[in-house]
Parts: C-alpha cells; sequence; structure tokens
C-alpha cells in the first residue's frame, strides 16, 4: 500500500471538510450572531416575565421579531380601535425607502395644559425589546384603564422603530453603514435628520430612548479567570455635559430616575448607571455616563429637556428572556409617564429656569477617575463576584478649556448648510435685513490636525483657536443666532470649533491651519 497517496487524500479530504464546515459556520453567524449565554446563566439570573400578555406582533410567534408589515397593522389596528386617542404620521422614509412612523397619543377631550414626552426604540436596529417593549407600552396606555388616564394631561410621541433598514436585518447600523446614535449632532444619515427634525418640531419636555447592551463584552472575556458577563437588567444613561444645566441634571437623576429605580426594586430587577469599556494604555477600564452631544442622551438634554437613554440587558441574546426584557422596558416607559403625570408643572418650570441661566460655557471638558466596583457574573463558577474597576466619571466631570458665552453667534451667509443643520437641531436662526457693522470675536486656527482614518464617514479635525476681538461689516443675509432660546445649550455644543461634537470637529465645517472660520461671536447688538 502507498501510504503518502493514503496520506495526501487523507488531508486533503480533511481540509475540504474543513472548509465546508467554516463556511457552514459564517453562513450561521451572518445570519444572526450566535447566543454566548448559557441556560444555567438564564434560569438563575434571568427567568423569562410571564406578566405580559401576547399582544405584540412578536409575541404572537415563536420565532423573530416584528417586522414592517406587523409594525403598521399594529399601529393602524390601535388607531382604528383608538381613533379619539391615536394619530399616525410618518415623519420620512429610511434610506431603503420605508416609511417611518411616528404614532402620537393623547386625550383631546381633556382641557389640562398637557406635559409632552417623546419616546423611541429601535435606533440600533439588533436591540429589538427596545422596539417591541414601545409597542407593549402603546397597547396598555390605550387598553388598560389603570394607565390611559395618563393621556388625560400627557402628549406622547413614539417613534417605535427607529432604525427600519437595520432592524429589520437585526443590524446597529443603517443601510449606509451610520451608526444613528452617533449621529445627533453632525446629523449624516437620513434617518437622523428627519428623527431629529420631528424630535424638534415636537419640542418635548422629557425624551426616553430605549436601547439594549450587550452583556458579553470583547472586553469582558479578559476579566476574571474565565470571564465574567453583565448583571443589570437596566443602566440609565443621563447626560454629564456640564453645558446642561444642573437644575435639569437634578431633576433629571434625583426625581425620574430615581422614581424608575424604585420601580426597578419593587420588581426585583437589577440596575446601575450606564457603564462602557475602553482600552487606556493597556488597562480596560470602565467610562461611566456620557457628555458627549453625538448621541441622544446628551443631545436631548442640551435641548433643555428631561433626557435618559435606557440600557436593557439583550443584545446578541436573541429571543431569551425577551418578556423580561420587554418588561423592563414597559415599566421604565410608564414610571417616566407617571412621574411626567405627576410633576408637570414641576417640569415646566424647571425648563424655564433653565433658559434663564447664564455663564460660562464648557468647551471641553475632563471625566474624573478613580477606583470603585462593580457586581458581574463570574462564567467560571457562574456566581456573582465583587469586580474591582477603575471608572472614568462623565457625571463628574470637570470644565476644561472655559469660554464666556456671547448674547448671538454670526455665521456667514454662504454656509446655508450649517443653518440648516441647527434648524434641525431646534434652533431659532435670524438673517439681517441691512448691512451691519458689529465688534466682534473671530476664531483663528493656530493649531490644526485633520486625522485621515474616518469616523463615522467623517475625517474628524483637531484644532485649537485664539480669539481675536474685530471691528466686521457683515452683510445683508448673514445669520445671526441668538443664545437666549431653549435649545441655547446645544448651539454653543457644535458651533464652539475645540468642543469635541463641534462642526468644527467632525469635519463639518472643513477648515485649515490660520484660517479664519466663518462664525463670529458677538456680546450684544448695537
Amino acid at each position: 500500500m502507498d501510504w503518502t497517496i493514503n496520506a495526501n487524500f487523507f488531508f486533503l479530504k480533511m481540509k475540504k471538510i474543513s472548509l465546508v464546515i467554516i463556511c457552514l459556520f459564517s453562513a450561521i453567524t451572518t445570519v444572526a450572531q450566535l447566543n454566548p449565554q448559557s441556560k444555567k446563566i438564564t434560569e438563575r439570573y434571568f427567568p423569562d416575565a410571564d406578566s405580559l400578555e401576547n399582544v405584540t406582533p412578536a409575541l404572537q410567534k415563536k420565532r423573530g421579531f416584528t417586522d414592517y408589515d406587523e409594525l403598521t397593522t399594529f399601529l393602524n389596528t390601535l388607531k382604528s380601535n383608538h381613533s379619539k386617542y391615536v394619530t399616525i404620521s410618518y415623519i420620512g422614509e429610511s434610506q431603503k425607502g420605508y416609511k417611518i412612523p411616528m404614532v402620537r397619543l393623547t386625550n383631546p377631550n381633556s382641557t389640562t395644559e398637557k406635559i409632552k414626552v417623546w419616546m423611541q426604540g429601535g435606533l440600533h436596529g439588533n436591540e429589538p425589546a427596545s422596539t417591541e417593549g414601545v409597542l407593549y407600552l402603546l397597547y396598555t396606555l390605550l387598553n388598560n384603564p389603570k394607565y390611559s388616564y395618563l393621556l388625560d394631561k400627557i402628549d406622547l410621541a413614539v417613534v417605535s422603530m427607529a432604525n427600519i433598514d437595520g432592524y429589520l436585518k437585526q443590524s446597529r447600523y443603517a443601510s449606509n453603514g451610520l451608526d444613528l446614535n452617533r449621529d445627533q449632532t453632525k446629523l449624516m444619515a437620513p434617518e437622523s435628520i428627519v428623527l431629529k427634525k420631528a424630535f424638534s418640531d415636537f419640542n418635548p419636555e422629557v425624551g426616553i430612548d430605549f436601547h439594549e447592551y450587550n452583556s458579553y463584552r470583547r472586553d469582558f472575556y479578559k476579566m476574571g479567570s474565565f470571564g465574567i458577563a453583565g448583571l443589570y437588567d437596566i443602566m440609565f444613561l443621563y447626560s454629564g455635559n456640564p453645558n446642561v444645566p444642573q437644575n435639569m441634571r437634578t431633576l433629571t437623576d434625583s426625581l425620574f430616575v430615581e422614581n424608575a429605580r424604585q420601580v426597578l426594586t419593587k420588581n426585583k430587577l437589577r440596575f446601575h448607571d450606564y457603564m462602557s469599556t475602553g482600552d487606556y494604555h493597556g488597562e480596560i477600564q470602565f467610562n461611566q455616563g456620557s457628555s458627549n452631544a453625538r448621541s441622544s442622551a446628551t443631545s436631548y438634554a442640551l435641548t433643555n429637556t428631561v433626557s435618559t437613554l435606557i440600557e436593557v440587558r439583550g443584545v446578541n441574546l436573541g429571543r431569551t428572556s425577551f418578556k423580561r426584557r420587554m418588561a423592563t422596558t414597559f415599566l421604565i416607559g410608564m414610571s417616566y409617564l407617571k412621574t411626567a403625570f405627576e410633576n408637570a408643572d414641576l417640569v415646566k418650570n424647571e425648563i424655564i429656569k433653565a433658559q434663564k441661566l447664564n455663564g460660562d460655557i464648557s468647551v471641553t471638558s475632563t471625566r474624573e477617575i478613580y477606583k470603585d466596583s462593580i457586581e458581574v457574573i463570574d462564567l467560571d463558577t457562574n456566581d456573582l463576584m465583587k469586580m474591582e474597576i477603575t471608572v472614568r466619571d462623565a457625571w463628574k466631570s470637570k470644565p476644561k478649556l472655559v469660554r464666556n458665552k456671547p448674547a448671538f453667534y454670526l455665521i456667514d451667509s454662504s454656509h446655508k448648510e450649517l443653518i440648516k443643520k441647527l434648524n434641525t437641531l431646534g434652533v431659532k436662526t435670524e438673517t439681517l435685513e441691512n448691512d451691519t457693522e458689529y465688534e466682534v470675536e473671530a476664531y483663528q486656527i493656530t493649531l490644526y490636525d485633520r486625522n485621515e482614518e474616518l469616523f463615522e464617514k467623517m475625517n474628524r479635525q483637531t484644532v485649537e483657536t485664539q480669539l481675536t476681538n474685530k471691528t466686521i461689516q457683515f452683510s445683508k443675509g448673514t445669520f445671526i443666532i441668538s443664545t437666549s432660546q431653549k435649545n441655547a445649550p446645544i448651539i454653543t455644543e457644535v458651533l464652539e470649533p475645540e468642543a469635541p461634537n463641534s462642526f468644527v470637529s467632525f469635519g463639518v465645517l472643513e477648515t485649515e491651519l490660520n484660517n479664519e472660520l466663518p462664525i463670529y461671536r458677538l456680546s450684544k447688538k448695537n
């Protein structure tokens, strides 16, 4: 027997088998993420809820999630059965041409002044319990008298499937590859523009963006003896941006989030303030909270809105603990509605107070860093363990670069694209009716670096500027933006060039070293 020939045949055959296995595995992971959670962990820590009725589309089938036709049928049925309370409008289209529905619920016969609440789900398409939980909330508000009274004082706008294209293929991203929750200031995706415009036109006093988080992060596999998993059913993300007025930050945390914490405790659900991980000089550290205006938690808050992004434990878990995740979403949504209902006057008064606050603005800030511990699941033993961590806390951010807030910004009339974005962000702008001379502060670029690696399809720019006092004759049609308006905090966030989410930093307004920017600061009109 020729052993050489047989050995070659054997290895060739094994190579073909290996290729088939790899191809099959690739096909499986392309269609859906493999569920990383063991049955033991599910049964021990995250047993499914049995309190929900099977009234939403996904709960009426054994596999998959609500598709677009099921969504529109569900919403249209709600409208048909409750036409007095429900209106449906289509705020725009996804990149694949799906019309994006927004549902509005209120009791039109109630003469009480309403408080406006915005709810959003499915901005990341691979977070299905956010959409399904919001649909369950809509159904319950309209069909359960225990909750329907809330519509007497609440005007509720809901976009339940914000990223339709991503949702239908269970992908985090929009069709052009953009993360819609990293696009709240540069507004480069069509969905971002229509969602933000709908938000701004509605002008809510309370805003909630429902998400799910990944409790099996890549970094977690490097921790413990055999990796760890996140334990919390929910994490709360509210803004630590220093430009969000302190009274609004306090109102959000001590009233809305605190009431929700009590509801979770009553229902034996675990919670924590939001954390994500990052590698800092070889050490995995935990980022707590957020100050970035590019995501909804801070973007909403910078319009003097009570704002929270809700992260429910669920990414990559498929239908595992799906009712539990929906129930958690539902409980938080109802808690926020009840808090808004019971404190409508307080919220309105605090927003008015926030608008009147004047002071310096924080262009850049730094997080406080300290040691702490969190509770996690040890994947080696499946037991709970306390883990020491390094925290980078956005809620304890300290201003780094500080400037006085101008009374107005002036923008050259040739930059209509910037004005269009400002208007989408809910900012009111005007134009000069005549040629007018003003003494202003001009930005001169003294340090410039352009990152050639694309970030969210943009070339980011790092700049430093020097402010120079100048007298300039501004032509008729120059745009002028007052900082005495409800959405004033978002104005400085996008126009101060060094701010990390500004039009300059994101490369929306391109510049170069030694350039003078076409944006000017005005302390007062003549």
